[in-house]
């Protein structure tokens, strides 16, 4: 029996995802559970497991290739589980292709048919008129009719293609793959320009996600940003002494992130606005507050969520932001973690960034942007004093914000930060 390996649900909003790669190749035996594929969505990569045991009979959705949900991806033999696993699988694997006499016989033929009407011009041009011939001594069981049939049209040489199935058989994606290769060498030696100068590299599903949804924000936003700087001296005096008690007793070390989630939530509390979103004519107020922590990873930023963060302690924060990280650099981070958030802190200043302009992450319509921390000389009652100075930025929407309550939220973060001991009593 034949069973559709399709796309399953990707979490909350999200309905497109890429296909990475293939963990099987079409003619092997899987079990269930085992991994079939990966896929990539804008915000995490995820496994697709196979459900039930058999023989992995067509591959329907490449490498590269965009999926929505409910797509088919690839189409497992349940009978093909037992017995001559080879032998079914060769069979499953022609009959999914279709003899050369019935393009009717299966649905992925379609597919293979737009395949041979697009390369029918391919042996005129630079092609190998004698191909057919030399083909035709390459014996039906080392190549599938659709591939011998594509081969003979585009002119290649079966000899020259490297085959994937069973035993080495030649499949319909393996000419497909010659074709294509051919048709990158032309290209390649008619280019008169400097290309060996360039590097062209596909953006990643999330680095494409990232691109679309920074383009969204600036579009659809009346975003202004407002700037402040904090006195660090306090907080650095808190961690001096408190670390090695704090790490010993928690296990975590003190950073700065806590202070400023805590400083946050204090002051998103007396300006709600900051912790909302628009919804059609609609202000909708957060009454929890889910904080968002940009974090970097390989392939890009990400915002996991400390969820009611109100209610964690300092250590809390600091060993769910910790966890974010490990998991961030190890692609383990959840669908779970990423979803939703009321307002974002990031930090630029871990990457030796002064100053810069943070980005709204929709729906959301307020983020912190944190720079790093230098000596500068302040006036302190009345005279020149050295103090670690921070740089902070807010970008917030307009449309619900004026700029009387965004530089006012700014100064109850610094005001908050400056003296912490008020965080005990605000948060």
């Amino acid at each position: 029996m034949s069973i559709d390996i399709s796309v399953p649900q990707l979490g909350e909003s999200i309905v497109e995802a890429t296909v990475v790669q293939w963990f099987k190749k079409e003619g092997e035996a899987v079990t269930t559970g085992e991994a079939l594929l990966e896929l990539e969505t804008e915000k995490v990569t995820l496994e697709v497991n196979a459900n039930d045991s058999g023989v992995l009979v067509r591959i329907e959705r490449a490498a590269g290739e965009d999926v929505r949900i409910g797509d088919l991806l690839g189409v497992l033999d349940e009978s093909a589980g037992t017995g001559d696993t080879g032998a079914a699988a060769a069979g499953a694997t022609d009959e999914a292709e279709g003899p050369a006499d019935d393009p009717e016989r299966s649905g992925a033929t379609g597919a293979g048919d737009a395949a041979e009407a697009g390369d029918t011009g391919a042996a005129a041009d630079g092609g190998d008129a004698g191909g057919a011939e030399r083909n035709a001594a390459v014996p039906d069981d080392r190549v599938t009719p659709v591939a011998r049939r594509m081969a003979d049209e585009a002119g290649i040489s079966l000899s020259d293609v490297e085959g994937t199935g069973m035993g080495g058989r030649i499949r319909r994606e393996d000419v497909e793959r010659a074709v294509a290769e051919r048709q990158e060498e032309s290209a390649a030696s008619a280019e008169t320009t400097r290309d060996d100068r360039e590097e062209i590299v596909p953006m990643s599903r999330r680095r494409r996600t990232i691109a679309s949804r920074l383009v969204e924000a600036q579009q659809t936003a009346a975003m202004l940003t407002t700037f402040n700087e904090v006195d660090m001296s306090t907080v650095m005096t808190i961690r001096r002494r408190n670390r090695e008690a704090f790490e010993e007793r928690h296990g975590v070390r003190l950073g700065f992130m806590s202070f400023f989630v805590k400083a946050v939530i204090g002051a998103l509390k007396d300006f709600p606005e900051l912790n909302a979103e628009i919804r059609g004519d609609s202000i909708v107020r957060k009454r929890y507050y889910d904080i968002g922590i940009a974090v970097g990873a390989e392939d890009g930023l990400v915002v996991p969520v400390l969820r009611d963060a109100d209610r964690m302690s300092f250590a809390e924060i600091e060993s769910g932001i910790r966890a974010f990280a490990a998991r961030a650099g190890d692609g383990t981070l959840s669908l779970e973690d990423l979803r939703g958030g009321t307002f974002t802190i990031t930090n630029g200043g871990v990457f030796g960034s002064m100053l810069s302009t943070p980005i709204l992450n929709p729906p959301q319509v307020g983020i912190l942007g944190l720079h790093r921390i230098d000596d500068r000389p302040v006036a302190v009652d009345g005279e020149v004093a050295i103090r670690p100075m921070m740089y902070v930025a807010l970008s917030y929407d307009h449309r619900i914000i004026d700029g009387r309550e965004a530089v006012q939220f700014l100064g109850r973060v610094k005001s908050l930060i400056e003296v912490p001991a008020a965080l005990l009593l605000e948060t």
